[in-house]
């Protein structure tokens, strides 16, 4: 499914070694209750940008768009991204507005869910080791 401007649209819970990957948001809030703080600019992945992780995996720190896989991620079913269908039916909105988000115009998850998947994205994190089970049924159902 390509967008109005022929780009291809954007996973934004992409791995930092996906072609195109480019970070647009970092976690902030508490262990308890992460939020995704929404860069002014998207910043391609470089390993000088992957550093500022730590000890941590990148993506536990960083949020990450690239082109949405397709058929190449286990998501990816019937044309549809399972994974933003379960987060709208599971998680609770966690803001009331749209988030200033720099990937919207790309965003599978916005261009498939709309507004209900905007607002529980800011506490989506890609790879959360504290996961309770019902955040990793979501993350891994199949």
């Amino acid at each position: 499914m390509l967008n109005p401007d022929s780009r291809p649209l954007d996973c934004p819970s992409a791995q930092a070694g996906a072609n195109g990957a480019r970070v647009y948001g970092v976690r902030a809030g508490t262990a308890a209750a992460p939020r995704i703080g929404y860069l002014t600019e998207t910043l391609p992945v470089s390993e000088k940008l992957l550093a500022l992780s730590g000890p941590a995996k990148p993506t536990e720190v960083f949020r990450i768009a690239a082109p949405c896989a397709t058929s190449g991620c286990k998501h990816f079913k019937e044309n549809a991204c399972t994974l933003v269908q379960r987060i709208v039916e599971g998680l609770a909105p966690v803001v009331n507005a749209l988030p200033a988000c720099q990937i919207r115009s790309t965003c599978r998850w916005f261009r498939q869910e709309g507004r209900n998947a905007c607002l529980r994205c800011p506490q989506v994190i890609t790879d959360k080791p504290n996961a309770t089970a019902e955040e990793k049924r979501i993350a891994d159902d199949d």
